[in-house]
């Protein structure tokens, strides 16, 4: 090799090398895993404002605050550039690694190996010497394949394996298995789509593609909420129509926290929820309905509307309600709490003027999320999963030499090495039994 070329050469294959150690591989994944920890303990693509609100007054975890959140891209961990740059190395070293090592074990493994001395098997650890009669090798060569081993003969000698593929086809496999899951999880990350919108019901929602066209139509048809006898929410329902001008009919699908649905490449999960509006009557007015707000000032959950009593829009009650069941709670501007409103139930007399809740408009809250990389990260997973049931499984190979009367055995074995050296001798001892056909 030229001079020049050696010195290119020998700094790649340092390269390689560290691109390629397993500590590198460890340590990278750890760093992932800490990440997404963060991601998970950190409100994720909140607006910027948020983030200052929530934590310049109450650092996370008494260290950060609102704008290194934002500059370390902790707000939008998944797709930060940071983030991706971890997953492109993981990928990176463990594509090297597959390379380098797993790929060349594997045919390794799958290549046969032809001892014809005896001499030969004393580097095995596992090995042992039997007297032997003329059939000795042939019955031993039916024995293992009876019990699922393949076998090459050839004069005077065998060799056999068992699980060899399966076993070292494994970690291969995990390697491909991570691989196709992290580009999967950059791809979602780089071109997935997100959308928060709170629904009424029979109120509906289009996504509109690039060219202005209906892609998909989503309608709230009813919702719903599960409390425990003390009040508290414990589940939500949403009952949704969906329907495209690609599905032949309109589909039906009921979703709740934990339980999605997935429509043509997009996801609709449960979020939240909230009090929509008001429908009230003032007297023998027309019912009508009012949208609310939220009200942070006297708690979380809580929604209001101010009411003018007059047409002239003087004296204003305040109107305030935490839970789709009611009760309405009505104060005047003063503060000072007036009375309390059941849903459908007796009017309230405020100077005067009746005031009547007669229907409560809830929203439901869905996260809708297009992710093209889902694919690639279930398929990912399968491969992973794939890989790592093989590599559990144990891979056996097995030499025998007959010379001189005698029957010379060794084996290696890179699962239960132990069980492998015990069942060896009573391999040979189950020869005794098998049967005395000729070959």
């Amino acid at each position: 090799m030229a001079p020049d070329a050696a010195r290119v050469f020998r700094p790649t294959q340092r390269l390689l090398a560290l691109l390629g150690d397993l500590r590198l591989a460890i340590g990278l994944l750890l760093l992932i895993a800490l990440a997404s920890a963060l991601g998970t303990a950190l409100p994720q693509n909140e607006p910027a404002g948020a983030y200052h609100d929530h934590y310049d007054t109450q650092p996370w975890l008494g260290l950060l605050t609102g704008a290194p959140i934002l500059a370390l891209g902790l707000d939008h961990v998944y797709s930060s550039d940071w983030f991706l740059a971890l997953l492109a190395l993981l990928a990176t070293s463990l594509a090297i690694c597959s390379i380098r090592r797993q790929w060349p074990a594997l045919r390794s493994g799958l290549q046969w190996v032809d001892h014809q001395h005896p001499h030969q098997l004393s580097q095995y650890s596992i090995g042992l010497t039997r007297e032997a009669e003329p059939q000795s090798l042939w019955k031993l060569a039916q024995l293992l394949q009876q019990r699922g081993w393949k076998v090459q003969q050839n004069s005077g000698r065998l060799a056999a394996r068992q699980g060899v593929m399966a076993g070292r086809s494994g970690p291969l496999l995990v390697h491909v298995g991570l691989i196709v899951l992290m580009t999967g999880a950059a791809w979602g990350a780089l071109g997935g789509q997100r959308l928060e919108r709170f629904l009424a019901p029979g109120r509906s929602l289009d996504l509109i593609s690039r060219q202005g066209e209906v892609k998909l139509s989503i309608q709230l048809q009813d919702f719903s909420v599960d409390r425990d006898p003390r009040g508290q929410a414990q589940q939500f329902h949403s009952q949704l129509l969906f329907s495209a001008p690609t599905m032949a009919t309109k589909r039906h699908v009921d979703i709740s926290v934990n339980h999605p649905a997935r429509i043509s490449g997009v996801t609709v999960y449960q979020a939240d929820w909230r009090v929509d509006a008001l429908t009230v009557q003032l007297g023998r007015s027309p019912r009508m309905q009012f949208p609310l707000r939220p009200l942070p000032s006297l708690g979380e959950g809580v929604w209001g509307l101010a009411l003018p009593l007059h047409p002239d829009g003087s004296h204003p009650v305040l109107l305030t309600i935490a839970s789709e069941q009611g009760p309405v709670l009505v104060y005047d501007s003063n503060g000072e709490r007036l009375g309390t409103l059941r849903i459908a139930g007796p009017p309230l007399d405020v100077g005067g003027l009746p005031i009547r809740i007669t229907h409560v408009l809830p929203a439901s809250g869905l996260l809708i999320k297009r992710d093209p990389g889902v694919p690639l990260v279930y398929a990912g997973f399968a491969v992973a999963l794939l890989g790592g049931g093989l590599s559990v499984l144990g891979s056996r190979k097995l030499w025998a030499i007959a010379a001189q009367g005698q029957l010379h055995v060794a084996g290696i074995s890179n699962r239960d090495v132990v069980g492998f050296s015990e069942a060896l001798p009573r391999l040979l001892d189950s020869l005794i039994d098998a049967g005395h056909g000729e070959p």
